[in-house]
């Protein structure tokens, strides 16, 4: 039970192998020819990921409504077999049938948007996504919270360089490009035959004395140098890499 005597949710189904296996195959029979028809994808970087083991957090920035299906359609296997995220509940969890199907192709738990305790609510949906990340369950988080309205990267929270610091979770960063143009703010269809990229980098974990926020620094910048040079290998000025960690953390 949780506090107050709220009922934790089982966490069972986010680790089904059985439901794994039928997200996959909608998902290659599905989602992946419709959204490889609409727009023309190009994923790199899927050797960052090879050896991932473990709980991690995919953290892309946000450019229109293709993200979350390109993300759970695109991206290899190893990243998304049961890779869960959060959907709203007024919306996604109103009727039985939407949040099956929903769940059915991208794994959702239920986040609340609406009520009088806005704090309770973001604490709420943290801890969900804690326990999930500690059962084991990889998470899709996009911090910026909603779609860039102009294609550039808005601010990041930093919730969820948080969960990573207290579970010792992963973030896995993505850079999306092209979704703004494909599908802009407003558009209630994508632009058939918009190219559209994904960049995967390697994982990144904070180390002593870094505190969520200069840990989120970190993983936009690596974005950003991602998005910047159209590479999944991106340098920065000094040669070094952005996945790296510092060398050390000053106050």
């Amino acid at each position: 039970m949780a506090s107050g005597g709220e009922a934790l949710e089982p966490l069972d189904r986010y680790k089904s192998k059985r439901l794994a296996r039928r997200r996959h195959f909608m998902r290659r029979m599905v989602t992946r020819p419709v959204i490889s028809t609409v727009v023309r994808p190009t994923v790199m970087g899927e050797e960052n990921v090879e050896g991932l083991e473990g709980p991690f957090l995919v953290i892309p920035n946000h450019q229109s409504h293709l993200d979350a299906p390109m993300v759970f359609s695109l991206l290899p296997d190893k990243l998304t077999e049961h890779l869960a995220t959060g959907a709203a509940a007024d919306y996604f969890y109103r009727k039985r049938f939407i949040s099956s199907l929903t769940s059915l192709f991208f794994n959702t738990y239920p986040v609340e948007r609406k009520g009088k305790a806005r704090a309770r609510r973001a604490s709420k949906a943290a801890g969900m996504t804690r326990r999930l990340l500690e059962a084991g369950v990889p998470i899709l988080v996009f911090p910026e919270g909603t779609r860039s309205r102009d294609g550039k990267l808005g601010a990041f929270k930093p919730g969820a360089a948080a969960l990573s610091i207290h579970t010792g979770a992963p973030i896995v960063p993505v850079a999306m490009a092209g979704g703004h143009e494909a599908m802009p703010v407003g558009s209630f269809f994508p632009h058939v035959g918009s190219p559209v990229f994904l960049y995967i980098g390697r994982p990144m974990y904070a180390v002593a004395g870094e505190d969520a926020e200069r840990f989120m620094a970190r993983v936009v910048r690596a974005i950003e140098a991602m998005l910047d040079q159209a590479s999944a290998h991106p340098e920065m000025p000094d040669g070094s890499s952005p996945f790296d960690p510092p060398d050390v953390v000053s106050d």
